[in-house]
């Protein structure tokens, strides 16, 4: 399987930083890697992964550069991509339920190892309570019923992960730590 020119196409997304820390480019590699640690070793899936976010962030993207690689794979690495590619006229709830009742098992597989790694990132001391909650909510009631039924190893995961990331809004709420780090002087 050759990723490398998936990764090249992927390193537009570096200059993209994320909300937590880091950038675009590390997030999907580490997606990627989730993938990789619960045994998906699917050639359009891997590849698909480290793209996942492309259209969205990289708004210079189009298909053709994902078109232009000649693997044999391109073309279903596109349709994997566009349909994990959020709609402009869609919230997160609205692209989750389409996900979830619509999406093709690939693409729900990648959305499950995304949220892992998003959860992963999702510290207290970065992101304010309520941008915080508000995830929460939607993995639990979108993500989380959808890793059940596609992997339930992945599941136990995003239970776990979701459990402590409340523990830490409790905890921080409780002490008024969130007034302090997020104070505007």
């Amino acid at each position: 399987m050759v990723l490398a020119p998936y990764i090249q196409k992927a390193y537009a997304l570096i200059g993209v930083s994320r909300r937590t820390g880091g950038n675009q480019f590390r997030h999907c590699m580490a997606t990627m890697s989730i993938l990789i640690d619960y045994h998906y070793i699917d050639a359009v899936i891997l590849k698909a992964s480290l793209l996942h976010d492309f259209f969205e962030d990289f708004p210079e993207a189009s298909d053709e550069d994902i078109l232009s690689v000649h693997d044999g794979d391109e073309h279903a690495v596109l349709a994997l991509v566009k349909e994990l590619t959020r709609k402009k006229e869609e919230s997160k709830a609205q692209f989750y339920e389409r996900l979830c009742q619509f999406g093709t098992l690939k693409a729900q597989i990648i959305k499950c190892a995304d949220v892992i790694s998003n959860l992963t990132d999702l510290h207290v001391d970065v992101s304010p309570a309520y941008k915080i909650k508000q995830n929460l909510i939607l993995y639990e009631k979108y993500i989380l019923p959808l890793a059940r039924r596609v992997n339930p190893d992945m599941a136990h995961e995003m239970e776990d992960l979701i459990y402590t990331r409340h523990q830490f809004i409790k905890m921080f709420e409780k002490k008024g730590l969130f007034k302090k780090i997020f104070r505007r002087d």
